[in-house]
């Protein structure tokens, strides 16, 4: 099978995260553009380029694309860009006919609100007026106009902030007829840093009221469309640590765990099935979803794995961005490493349990045609732990600036004890290719 895939930026969860788990399946053949032409924290995409890259994969059985790449130039710049609704649907009439015809498996975002004063992400003016903004929008749609009337926001600020929101609105809708017009095989709106009231849930539930499919998360969501592209079928069960919490809301979403997990198999292609015989190890959290970075704790796993069986996988969301470190240490102690065939603990709740979807798609499908790679496949699973596990639980919380030398010495140990597990013969390199703590790219080299 022949996809071509336009990631939503450079991330390397969003651009090398699927070419390493692709590589698995000697079958499967996926085609992004040069990563130089995606977007980034401060640059957008080169739109004109990726146009005429689509134009010369005339032979691909399918595409999945981030449609925020295309209009904006990237996730980030869908945010920041000035361009006004008629020189992106310009852009986009140029889309359009390089669509007709091909199994498109398409994602656009509805526009968070982030509830901060961080503007890495956002419009300069973010860092003083996020969290008023955030306030202003919630207050508006759970209150009224009454409740915002004496709003300290500078009238020019909010008018920008209003305009680029309705103009994003306006492009969604375009992308709805299109989809009445059958240019989508699959057609997915996302929200993510979800609240309970806000502008972003007042547009999600408008579009929904004109058909559009609308899914929690969002750098995820093209990762669960690739799944979604590879033809093969197969049941899953989800199996949950603390049962009697799946009804609780992780961080920044505004459903359960219970909902996020079956959201995720269900848009990945899988069926829901209890009697499955593929297992997924849900390790959810009680009381309250913690936070590594945030230093939010919640209760580490506990107990002992043999209490659940067996299981395939396991999607680790007991806290936001970083593994459970008990959890992982299970996992090592009861020789579970040797055959787990994916594990996930990357930020959000959704975004641990996409990624997981796709590499479970991909090995359990090239497992079925005797298509498996075992050396992508290690190389998969040591990339998982190393940033979820070593980085993002561990080393993150011992560097104060994005010193590499520093980062390589400290991700030592953790690198020697995954290795006795995963074969690799190389040297495995480390950099922040955003140039902040955030993400840790790791290369085998």
């Amino acid at each position: 099978m022949k996809i071509g895939f336009i990631p939503i930026d450079n991330r390397p969860v969003c651009y090398t995260l699927p070419k390493l788990v692709a590589q698995i399946d000697k079958s499967l053949e996926l085609i992004l553009p040069e990563r130089s032409l995606l977007g980034d924290l401060v640059k957008q995409a080169n739109v004109q380029v990726l146009f005429q890259w689509m134009k010369n994969l005339d032979d691909v059985d399918a595409f999945v694309i981030s449609l925020d790449t295309l209009a904006y130039g990237g996730l980030v710049s869908s945010r920041r860009c000035s361009e006004s609704f008629d020189e992106i649907k310009k852009r986009l009439d140029l889309l359009k006919p390089l669509l007709f015809g091909k199994k498109v498996y398409a994602f656009s975002s509805i526009m968070r609100i982030s509830n901060n004063n961080v503007n890495e992400e956002e419009k300069s003016y973010w860092d003083r007026w996020g969290k008023k903004i955030f306030e202003y929008s919630w207050n508006l749609h759970k209150y009224g106009a009454f409740a915002v009337s004496n709003s300290e926001i500078p009238s020019e600020i909010l008018s920008d902030y209003l305009a680029i929101r309705k103009r994003n609105f306006e492009i969604n809708k375009i992308y709805l007829e299109w989809q009445k017009e059958g240019v989508f095989d699959t057609l997915i709106f996302s929200k993510d840093d979800c609240a309970e009231f806000g502008f972003n849930v007042q547009e999600a539930n408008l579009l929904k009221a004109l058909g559009a499919t609308i899914k929690t998360g969002a750098d995820e969501i093209p990762l669960s469309l690739l799944a979604r592209a590879i033809e093969y079928q197969a049941d899953i069960k989800p199996v949950f640590v603390e049962p009697s919490q799946i009804h609780l809301i992780s961080n920044y979403e505004d459903i359960s765990i219970n909902e996020s997990v079956k959201n995720q198999i269900e848009l990945a292609g899988f069926n829901l099935s209890a009697d499955a015989e593929t297992t997924i190890l849900i390790n959810n959290f009680v009381e309250k979803q913690g936070e590594i970075v945030m230093k939010v704790p919640t209760k580490n796993f506990s107990g002992e794995l043999n209490s659940w069986g067996e299981f395939s996988a396991v999607a680790d969301v007991r806290f936001t961005n970083g593994a459970d470190n008990c959890l992982v240490e299970k996992l090592f102690e009861c020789g579970y490493l040797e055959n787990l065939l994916c594990f996930s603990a990357w930020n959000t709740s959704a975004n641990s349990l996409g990624s997981l979807m796709l590499a479970l798609k991909v090995i359990l499908s090239s497992k079925s045609k005797k298509t498996f790679n075992k050396y992508a496949f290690d190389k998969f699973m040591l990339t998982r732990f190393l940033d979820d596990w070593a980085y993002q639980a561990n080393v993150r919380q011992q560097l104060i600036s994005v010193d590499q030398n520093e980062l390589r010495n400290l991700m030592k140990p953790f690198e020697k004890r995954l290795l006795s597990y995963y074969s690799f013969e190389g040297k495995i390199n480390y950099s922040f290719p955003w140039n902040r703590l955030f993400e840790v790219e790791i290369e085998f080299i």
